[in-house]
């Protein structure tokens, strides 16, 4: 399992370089409004994400690959869903600080992401 969170962790910072620099130096020059060119950034870097997390962190060449992009887009969207759920409710019902409250939430969903792709998402045939 160390393995796979070495590249779980190397998979996810190279989606999220994707993702804001599509955005920053692509989508918006080109004229695309930011919260646009958020959700077009959110799809590119979602092929990384998959794509990466499919090859190198879960070694799902067992998995069908219809069936894990479908099931990792599903774990892929509820987990921003969820992020966007907990940092609200940290920020309105609680004391902490934006960044603390958003750092137990990257954490809590980073968490939340990797075991559902690791159970569903990229299961094998014999684990789905």
């Amino acid at each position: 399992m160390s393995r796979e969170l070495l590249w779980f962790g190397i998979v996810g910072v190279s989606a999220m370089l994707v993702h804001l620099g599509s955005v920053a130096l692509v989508l918006v020059p080109l004229g695309l409004p930011p919260l646009v060119a958020n959700m077009v950034a959110f799809l590119l870097a979602f092929q990384v994400s998959y794509l990466g997390h499919h090859r190198f962190t879960f070694s799902a060449a067992d998995a069908p690959v219809a069936r894990s992009r479908r099931r990792f887009f599903l774990v892929a969207l509820s987990s921003f869903l969820v992020n966007e759920v907990m940092y609200a409710l940290l920020l309105r019902f609680t004391e902490l600080d934006y960044r603390a409250a958003l750092a137990i939430v990257l954490v809590a969903v980073a968490a939340l992401t990797f075991f559902s792709a690791r159970q569903w998402a990229f299961a094998s045939n014999e684990r789905a």
